[in-house]
């Protein structure tokens, strides 16, 4: 024991009921712990014994040896948890040898367990009333994790940095219940940022009476995108890619230049969006907006062509189409006449697995027979995000006009909720963003999105506020009745599907997230930033908002490899991606193919002018190995399976179900469910 005493460095005291809990410290690391029993006698209290612990028993000490290790020590100190009665009596019977002892601020976790450790006003964590050190709070939050379900790394990072942070540990773990304390939510804020563009005047375009008139009527200058690809030849023919954020003015862009040359009898123009909802959306827009100028008629999926009723006319000035309607239109030889513009929305879908090789295929397709067709084409592509633009222009041999201004800041938050805690979640997002206004005048109104079309409905029954559901699935009627709802503020909320965000144009000063999924997959980056980019306009809000509702260890289809918290950190940390077509041997095999169909000897040189690196020697063998091709021409069997724009693996599938006599009901099941996994 004294030589134990020798080397102690701080003697820690800390009440023990009626004793006193003895710890001995030196160089941070616990040279043994013991309960010192006090007894009462006339001069005060004094030591009775002291037991020292040792392994599963105790080693007893005598009075003595304790204030000869008193003496020794360097510091005394007591918990400031101590009690007053209790700290006291400690204090009186440590004058009863002249021996001095500090109070100090202690974690009561340790103290309790027999540990040593001060904190100061910078480590201390507020947890149920009082004080404990960093790692015992760090303990006590993996205890809430654990018990509120598994969360990852990046997640579990990011609460652990808010407790040093704000250091209050109930704080912290009301976030996991959809607490929305805004100094713990708020992730970061994306400034706001302007570039020097000076604003091209409408009256100055010089554009056919048509069109400049109707410019003129809505509008006094262009904003800086439109000016930007106005000065670059936008509306002198000029191929251009025009990369801006979301609800910038790309769209008009397109407009201005295709309906100029409609007008002026250079050739109709076609707009093309990746989704039939998108499609019906902006064929509608353009009815309303230049049906008195124009013809307008509308193209989508090649499911969907048969039981057109005729909506669908070749020979309209503006032709709004989906990638695959009008691609089948290519694959199928149909004549779409003489092609002055050419607008792709959306263009980073190249980007894709699923979609990326068709709409790859498709722009060289197109460009094959306005070829043919002798037409001088000009194509303008869109996008709100590429992370490698200047590479994708030089891939698509336009010019690019890329602006990067955020017109207002979007503050975004993060907050862990399970399914049921996010509906309360954002009945009070909703509820909070509704009753406040901009300096501008405007109420809050905010967007949610989902993953479902029954989730939507789910959501929008439960607001308190006034809301929408808004996807799909509704007909024009009932979606543009809610767009004039929410734009007349007679709305408070719009609930929408993730797979209409490109679409959706609501001056939303706040958008939600209540899922970080579309359909069974999860967002990318470029989707998710550019749904967030919906948050907050220039001419109606100071700031854009927006909270995304993380579900720890959530995922909606066991196809997920990463869960919903995983998920939410890389989208809010993750950098743009590239737009990259990349080719397996199945997109190889099924783009070269449509390109035999529409060029035959020429399939080679609509290959190599793609975006992505197809193996076309490779494809080629296999075409003819599978006899979808003979020679340079398609087979039947080829012509069929592109028509229907089947991988070759389905229609190896769909072949071998028809040659065994099953049922077509199962053959399309057990593609389905093949499919899934």
């Amino acid at each position: 024991m004294s030589k134990q005493a020798g080397k102690v460095e701080t003697l820690f005291l800390h009440e023990h009921g009626e004793d006193v809990r003895v710890v001995g410290q030196r160089d941070g690391s616990r040279l043994f712990r013991g309960v010192l029993e006090l007894k009462e006698t006339d001069a005060g209290p004094r030591p009775r014994r002291l037991r020292i612990e040792d392994g599963s028993g105790e080693q007893l000490r005598s009075p003595d040896q304790f204030v000869e290790l008193a003496r020794r020590a360097t510091r005394i100190r007591i918990s400031q948890q101590t009690s007053a009665r209790a700290r006291d009596r400690i204090k009186e019977m440590l004058d009863g040898y002249q021996l001095e002892a500090k109070v100090v601020r202690t974690c009561r976790f340790c103290a309790s367990a027999g540990r040593y450790s001060p904190i100061t006003s910078e480590t201390a964590i507020e947890a149920d009333g009082e004080s404990i050190c960093p790692e015992c709070a760090s303990q006590e939050l993996d205890r809430q994790l654990a018990f509120d379900g598994a969360i990852t790394g990046d997640a579990r990072e990011r609460l652990e940095e808010l407790l040093l942070e704000v250091q209050d540990l109930d704080r912290i773990t009301n976030l996991l219940s959809g607490q929305l304390d805004p100094d713990l939510t708020k992730f970061d804020e994306i400034s706001a940022t302007t570039e020097n563009v000076d604003p091209v005047s409408v009256d100055s375009l010089g554009l056919h009476p048509g069109i400049q008139d109707h410019l003129e009527s809505r509008f006094d200058t262009l904003l800086p995108v439109q000016s930007l690809a106005v000065e670059h030849g936008a509306t002198d023919g000029e191929d251009q890619l025009v990369v801006s954020a979301t609800a910038t003015g790309k769209t008009l862009v397109g407009e201005m230049a295709g309906l100029d040359r409609v007008l002026n009898g250079e050739g109709k123009m076609l707009f093309l969006v990746p989704l039939v909802a998108l499609a019906n959306q902006k064929y509608n827009d353009f009815k309303d907006r230049y049906g008195d100028m124009v013809e307008v008629s509308l193209r989508v999926g090649a499911s969907r062509i048969a039981d057109e009723g005729g909506r669908f006319d070749p020979g309209a000035d503006i032709i709004v189409g989906t990638y695959e309607g009008i691609d089948h239109a290519l694959r199928t030889g149909k004549d779409l006449g003489n092609v002055g513009t050419v607008v792709i929305d959306e263009v980073h879908t190249l980007g894709e697995d699923e979609r990326g090789h068709r709409l790859d295929g498709l722009i060289s397709r197109l460009k094959y027979y306005c070829e043919e067709a002798d037409t001088d084409t000009q194509w303008i592509y869109l996008s709100a995000t590429v992370g490698n633009p200047s590479q994708l222009a030089k891939k698509l041999r336009a010019k690019l006009i890329e602006f990067e201004e955020r017109p207002v800041p979007i503050e975004r938050h993060v907050t862990f909720a399970d399914g049921r805690e996010k509906i309360e979640t954002e009945k009070k997002l909703v509820k909070r963003a509704f009753d406040s206004k901009s300096s501008k005048g405007y109420r809050g109104q905010t967007i949610i999105f989902t993953n479902s079309r029954r989730r939507c409905h789910q959501i929008s029954r439960k607001l308190h506020y006034d809301s929408a559901p808004y996807h799909a699935g509704l007909d024009n009627r009932k979606r543009k009745r809610v767009e004039k709802q929410f734009a007349d503020q007679e709305l408070a909320a719009v609930v929408t599907t993730a797979a209409l965000a490109a679409g959706v144009d609501f001056p939303a000063s706040q958008v939600v997230f209540d899922s970080l999924a579309m359909g069974i997959e999860w967002l990318t980056v470029q989707e998710f930033s550019q749904m967030l980019g919906r948050a907050g306009r220039p001419d109606y809000h100071d700031k854009g908002t927006v909270y995304v509702l993380v579900e720890p260890d959530c995922t909606y289809h066991n196809s997920m490899e990463m869960t919903e918290d995983e998920v939410a950190f890389k989208l809010l940390k993750g950098e743009m991606e590239p737009v990259i077509t990349r080719y397996d041997e199945g997109a190889a095999v099924e783009e070269t193919l449509a390109n035999v169909t529409v060029a035959g000897n020429a399939a080679k040189r609509l290959n190599d002018r793609m975006v992505g690196e197809v193996p076309t020697k490779h494809a080629l063998g296999k075409l003819l190995e599978y006899d979808f091709i003979d020679g340079l021409e398609p087979t039947p069997l080829g012509r069929a399976v592109t028509r229907h724009f089947l991988a070759p693996d389905e229609s190896f599938q769909l072949l071998d179900g028809i040659r065994k006599g099953t049922d077509p009901y199962d053959i399309v099941a057990e593609m389905e469910l093949r499919d899934e996994h």
